[in-house]
């Protein structure tokens, strides 16, 4: 069994970047280096995140929910540009991803019948200081 994260993770977080970049650069009109700095990468991950959101997800496409999806994204997107953490925004795609019900359909698109994995949700919390380097017992 797939767990819920690992979907989440694999499938779905790459388009909710691309998605998410897409509309910061072409409705807001970022350049890829501000989206790479607010997503803390380097403007070449952007690139490939619009890349990877111009080639389409399959499997998010052929959802019943795919157009809530982007325009959840959409909203997202308005927030950052008017000053909500990113991180703050991806947490939100990913609640909605699994309060939606797309999860879900996502789950049974790729074929899977069995009992659904059971999300525990993240706590949401930052990290509030440096972590320290681990010492090495070398």
């Amino acid at each position: 069994m797939k767990l819920p994260c690992e979907i989440v993770v694999t499938r779905i977080l790459p388009t909710a970047k691309g998605a998410l970049a897409e509309e910061l650069v072409r409705r807001h009109g970022m350049t890829q280096v501000q989206v790479a700095s607010m997503f803390g990468v380097t403007s070449a991950a952007v690139s490939q995140y619009l890349k990877g959101f111009a080639e389409g997800n399959g499997l998010i496409d052929r959802s019943e929910y795919r157009d809530d999806f982007y325009a959840f994204i959409a909203g997202e997107a308005d927030k950052v540009a008017a000053g909500e953490d990113v991180t703050e925004a991806l947490c939100s795609i990913c609640r909605f991803i699994k309060e939606s019900g797309l999860l879900k359909a996502l789950y049974i698109l790729e074929g899977y019948t069995g009992d659904l994995g059971m999300c525990m949700g993240c706590s949401n919390l930052a990290i509030v200081r440096p972590l320290e380097p681990i010492e090495s017992s070398r």
